[in-house]
């Protein structure tokens, strides 16, 4: 049974009755007090609230024809094209934009800031909750939900604004002037949450609440966190206790992982969840196309394609199997699952096959709906397909590039990234086959990033790892030796690196201050 992260009415009126608008906002501590919070069924229709932001088009559930949602992230990188720059990337990628410049940097900032009012609210009062209004029990597991998902939107906001305000408590209008605190404060903040959401939360949650955040989920966001802050042994070790709950596993083939069959795999960890039903949608557009053509506002690169290797480990510059008619013949099975090639077929009931006829020369094949039915026209018709915020193929990998940056080269580095290698659907040559053994930090971390890059494309990732690498000059020096028609990348330094803060909240909140690179 999938549970449906939306907002009641209830649920509703109790976030959205005042603006939820970061400083410009009424007391979110007055709500409904005296009505609500009164038993499990409140508690429950509030961490619902809390979940229903992460279905925001600028979050998770993407848009077509609109502003960039982290679905499209890639197209800050090396990964994809925006061609309708309006949406957000494209212009970033030019440096066609300001501080001014609202879209995209404004709903971003403001749906993570949504996130963490309603998640505040629900800490604080769920520790107010008697023992005969709550069970103890529930009341750990949904104060870690809370948690967790705290400390989700505030990674957010750390990686891509680097310094904002930190407020964990209700707010009131008395302290609506709140001044930025350091990346470093957020990122502290963040890991305490996950660690005490770690404590709280179940290995696995009951079926009806089935995509609710887990201890799993938790560990996996805390190793995350700690390898953007550079802190290898807590990263490996959160990723290992990951590992030892058991509770995740590579099965489930690649090559259907990421259609709506792919969603109850042991692969997933945390998913934005969405439902399309008759008479009812979660509005997911993410994976939304048109008829005509795949995805034309997100197009892959030249250099991703190929970037993925020959069936025998090899990259395409050196390998015998690779051939320049055949592109996609003998190739890394990620490669015909994750892109379209010129004649493939996109569209399967009406079989619509994907012309080539655009910028890149390459359409987007993951997550892509292949039904006429399932596509739309603009606005985008909505679908219920989960996106993957967190998998067990990163988490392996998060842990592998852990032990590889601590100087840890052992056989357990090979086991980590060999078993996504060889995952069904994949079975691609280990890297003692490949590459050879006895590697040194160097040449295992070339591997370890080479496979998150074909592994997770297009899962939002890409920008997160370019940045905590240090190597995002590189890559948009790759995305200009693309030479793709009409598209002119330009590395400006911190300014490809971070979002300026929104003019509309420095106006709002006289404390605050902007990015030191957007100034």
């Amino acid at each position: 049974m999938r549970i449906l992260f939306i907002a009641t009415l209830a649920t509703s009126s109790l976030f959205m009755g005042c603006s939820e608008r970061f400083l410009d906002r009424h007391s979110l501590t007055q709500l409904a007090a005296d009505n609500f919070w009164q038993n499990e069924k409140d508690a429950l229709l509030a961490i619902n609230g809390i979940y229903d932001v992460l279905q925001a088009r600028v979050l998770y559930s993407g848009n077509l024809n609109g502003p960039a949602g982290i679905p499209m992230h890639d197209s800050f990188t090396d990964n994809s094209f925006n061609n309708w720059k309006w949406e957000g990337p494209g212009n970033y990628v030019e440096g066609n934009v300001s501080a001014s410049t609202g879209g995209m940097f404004e709903d971003f900032w403001l749906a993570n800031f949504r996130g963490i009012v309603r998640s505040n609210e629900a800490i604080a009062n769920l520790a107010k909750m008697t023992g005969e209004q709550i069970e103890e029990p529930m009341r750990e597991n949904l104060t870690g939900q809370a948690l967790f998902l705290r400390a989700l939107f505030y990674f957010n906001l750390a990686v891509y604004y680097e310094d904002v305000p930190l407020i964990t408590e209700p707010q009131t209008l008395e302290i609506a002037q709140t001044p930025k605190a350091s990346q470093r404060a957020i990122l502290d903040q963040v890991i305490a949450d996950l660690q005490n959401a770690s404590t709280l939360l179940p290995p696995v949650q009951p079926a009806e609440r089935f995509g609710h955040a887990t201890r799993g989920a938790a560990l996996g966001l805390l190793a995350r966190a700690f390898l953007y802050d550079g802190q290898w042994n807590n990263a490996a070790e959160a990723a290992q206790r990951v590992i030892d709950l058991q509770q995740y596993n590579l099965n489930h083939p690649f090559t259907t992982q990421f259609t709506e069959s792919g969603e109850t795999s042991g692969d997933v960890i945390f998913a934005a969840r969405f439902l399309d039903a008759p008479g009812f949608s979660t509005g997911e557009t993410f994976s939304a196309t048109y008829v005509g053509q795949p995805k034309v506002d997100k197009q892959p690169m030249p250099n991703l394609a190929a970037d993925f290797y020959c069936i025998d480990g090899r990259p395409i510059s050196t390998s015998p199997l690779y051939n320049p008619a055949n592109p996609k013949e003998n190739r890394d099975p990620r490669l015909s699952a994750t892109i379209l090639f010129k004649g493939d077929v996109y569209i399967e009931d009406e079989v619509k096959s994907f012309n080539g006829n655009n910028v890149t020369g390459y359409g987007l094949k993951k997550y892509l709906r292949k039904r006429t039915s399932e596509v739309g026209t603009s606005p985008a018709q909505p679908g219920g397909q989960d996106f993957y915020i967190l998998r067990y193929a990163d988490v392996l990998l998060m842990r592998a590039e852990a032990l590889i940056e601590s100087g840890q080269t052992g056989e357990e580095v090979y086991s980590l990234i060999n078993q996504v290698r060889q995952r069904p659907g994949v079975n691609m040559p280990t890297v003692q086959e490949a590459e050879g053994s006895a590697l040194n930090q160097e040449q295992l971390r070339a591997i370890l990033r080479h496979e998150r890059r074909v592994e997770l494309a297009f899962e939002g990732l890409r920008f997160f790892d370019l940045k905590r690498w240090g190597t995002m000059q590189e890559a948009y020096d790759r995305m200009i030796a693309d030479n793709l028609n009409g598209y002119n990348p330009r590395y400006q330094g911190k300014r490809s690196e971070s979002f300026p803060i929104p003019l509309s909240e420095l106006d709002a909140n006289r404390a605050l201050e902007q990015h030191e690179a957007w100034k």
